[in-house]
């Protein structure tokens, strides 16, 4: 196993770039990840893992997975590379899947949702609950940033996720034939427990600004979660649960 010792490696930098930059992930197709159970989870999925930095004081990493280069650092560069403080590795870059591959008859769409811990809670709901595919649309936070991807806890790995313009989601609904549904905080709004939302889209926007108008023009109708009137609206990742959960079951 090589071992790199400068900062200046080209290896190093790429790490410190894949890790802050959503442009550079996207044009590499690469994404940074961290720990010996993200790795397992990585391997057990099928994702491409490309390269492995590993503690020289660490024990051999076993079974590096096929087509992976593994390099050997010093801890304190491990750190420098990874996106987290105080990590013992290994430090690892995955190739990001193809998008949009597979039949749909539920999703969840999150827009503008910028918070990267609730688009990974979001991805790991989603994948529990055995939702086809997660949709962003407009500003949404990378899910394949380092935040997002610590959130959503391996499932990264295996939920399907798409990036969208409207028009693209829009043209995407109606080849698979589903119906859309805004969860907002309106007159019209009806309980989501009296809709029948198992085969269909439901969005969710930002707890500060909801869905967009929009996004709201493409919607069959308007769902709202029942809860107190004094309640405050609950945040993307938990609205976006109880939608899911809705959507496991039958009225």
């Amino acid at each position: 196993m090589e071992r790199i010792t400068s900062r200046k490696n080209q290896i190093i930098a790429l790490f410190r770039a894949l890790a802050s930059d959503a442009a550079e992930r996207r044009a590499r197709g690469l994404y940074v990840c961290d720990g010996e159970k993200q790795l397992r989870d990585a391997v057990a999925a099928g994702t491409k893992v490309d390269i492995i930095l590993a503690a020289d004081e660490a024990d051999a990493i076993n079974g590096v997975p096929t087509g992976a280069t593994a390099y050997g650092v010093p801890i304190e560069l491990l750190q420098y590379a990874s996106p987290l403080t105080h990590t013992r590795g290994p430090v690892f870059a995955v190739r990001m899947p193809d998008q949009g591959t597979g039949p749909i008859s539920r999703a969840i769409v999150l827009e503008g949702v910028q918070d990267p811990g609730n688009v990974g809670a979001v991805i790991r709901t989603a994948n529990a609950l055995g939702i086809d595919e997660v949709l962003l649309v407009g500003n949404c936070a990378d899910p394949y940033g380092p935040k997002a991807v610590r959130a959503a806890m391996g499932a990264v790995f295996r939920q399907r996720l798409r990036s969208l313009t409207l028009e693209g989601l829009e043209e995407l609904l109606r080849q698979s034939g589903l119906s859309l549904y805004g969860a907002a905080l309106s007159e019209t709004a009806r309980n989501v427990q009296k809709v029948d939302i198992t085969h269909c889209a439901v969005a969710v926007g930002s707890e500060g600004r909801g869905l967009s108008a929009e996004l709201l023009k493409l919607c069959a109708g308007q769902i709202r979660i029942p809860m107190r009137p004094e309640s405050e609206s609950l945040n993307a990742a938990v609205a976006a649960a109880i939608v899911m959960w809705e959507m496991k079951k039958t009225l």
